[in-house]
């Protein structure tokens, strides 16, 4: 099996909770016996980690192709196998039980926060949603499969293989399905409601199971009031406005599937008198028709904006352009509610954001809440990298 030694100096971060190395931090890889390990190609993917001093920090993913050159498995020189994945994949699903203990559908391993690197596993009901996003991970999935399929003892499981990660680490997108017959659409429920999943063409993996705990922070809001959902998607963020009360809802998205389908999930709570209209979202928030109206409560709810550092300004200017023309629709006193998915958006930069488009619009805000990725998706205190959902809710004046 490989062996990695680090510079000296580096390893601190690993040791101290990160779960990666970088190919800068490497100074030498040596391998400690043949290339070829008895368990066949696989175990070309593993690989043992040392310090400068030649003391064993951990056991996981190496990958020489890629910035991320290993990715933490274990903290003891342990097989991987079937089992190995058994223990991680029931350690994870038990605390969801534990913090949402009536809910079939959640986030059921969210990857180096679960101590499963790059795996993303979503349990929709009796389905099961996956995505392998580094070679390692990839090497692996069929025993993570074979594992998955035992505990949650699945009426079928998806791959869902197309990520833009999965280019970073030289993988080809293939969606495929891995057991069993699975439907076009998936009826889950969440806090009492009804949603329509389409697990093998929707967005990521289906559903936004990380928005969870701020669409139940932002009904809280909504009684009586004209709401705009935009990016709506599934239109959950709308659904649970209306659930709590509101008395009308905008739905816009500039995907024709997607506002078929939020239409969908509002005719089945029994709400009535859809109103979807399928518009680019700033456009929409900037054009005539959008200007005749005032709303009370507008979400702002857009894909990632910021892929990587490279794109910091650009995706930064959006993020405030986009929160700016929905600050100028509010009436006094009207809530907005915003969220990113960027990582590279830190919290201080989310907040100063909102700051800037509220300037922009000529108005200002108070920040009542903060929120961040709902507690399926828990964040580790030494990694950034997990923590990548910012959200707020502001009053506009």
């Amino acid at each position: 099996m490989k062996k990695i030694i680090l510079k000296a100096g580096e390893g601190k971060r690993v040791k101290s909770g990160h779960k990666w190395v970088f190919s800068n931090e490497i100074k030498m890889l040596q391998n400690s016996e043949s290339e070829i390990e008895k368990d066949g190609q696989k175990d070309s993917v593993f690989a043992l980690l040392y310090d400068n001093n030649e003391a064993f920090i951990a056991k996981g993913f190496y990958n020489p192709h890629s910035l991320i050159a290993f990715r933490l498995l274990s903290l003891q020189d342990e097989k991987i196998d079937i089992e190995f994945w058994k223990k991680k994949i029931s350690a994870a699903n038990d605390l969801r039980k534990q913090i949402y203990p009536k809910s079939k559908s959640y986030r059921a391993v969210f990857s180096e926060s679960d101590n499963m690197p790059s795996v993303i596993i979503d349990k929709f009901g009796d389905y099961l949603s996956v995505q392998f996003n580094c070679a390692g991970a990839d090497a692996c999935k069929e025993d993570i499969l074979s594992a998955a399929k035992e505990i949650f003892k699945s009426k079928g499981i998806y791959i869902r293989n197309d990520s833009s990660l999965r280019k970073f680490e030289n993988l080809p997108n293939e969606n495929a399905v891995y057991f069993g017959n699975i439907p076009k659409e998936i009826e889950i429920e969440e806090n009492g409601l009804k949603f329509y999943i389409d697990l093998l063409e929707g967005q990521k993996t289906g559903f936004f199971f990380d928005q969870r705990d701020n669409r139940t922070k932002l009904a809280s809001y909504a009684k009586d009031k004209k709401v705009l959902d935009c990016f709506c998607h599934t239109g959950a963020f709308g659904i649970y406005a209306k659930a709590a009360g509101a008395k009308d809802i905008v739905f816009v998205d500039s995907s024709r599937p997607a506002l078929e389908l939020a239409e969908k999930n509002f005719n089945a709570n029994n709400f009535k008198d859809f109103n979807g209209i399928e518009a680019d979202a700033l456009a929409y928030l900037e054009s005539a028709q959008a200007q005749k109206e005032k709303f009370d409560i507008i979400n702002i709810d857009p894909p990632s904006l910021i892929k990587n550092k490279k794109d910091f300004n650009a995706g930064y200017k959006l993020y405030a352009k986009i929160n700016a023309a929905a600050i100028a629709l509010l009436n006094n006193g009207g809530i907005l509610a915003s969220s990113s998915c960027s990582h590279h958006l830190s919290y201080k930069d989310f907040n100063a954001m909102l700051g800037e488009a509220a300037s922009k619009a000529k108005r200002t805000v108070q920040i009542l809440e903060y929120g961040f990725q709902a507690k399926d998706h828990p964040i580790l205190p030494l990694m950034p990298e997990t923590q990548y959902l910012n959200f707020a809710i502001a009053i506009a004046r």
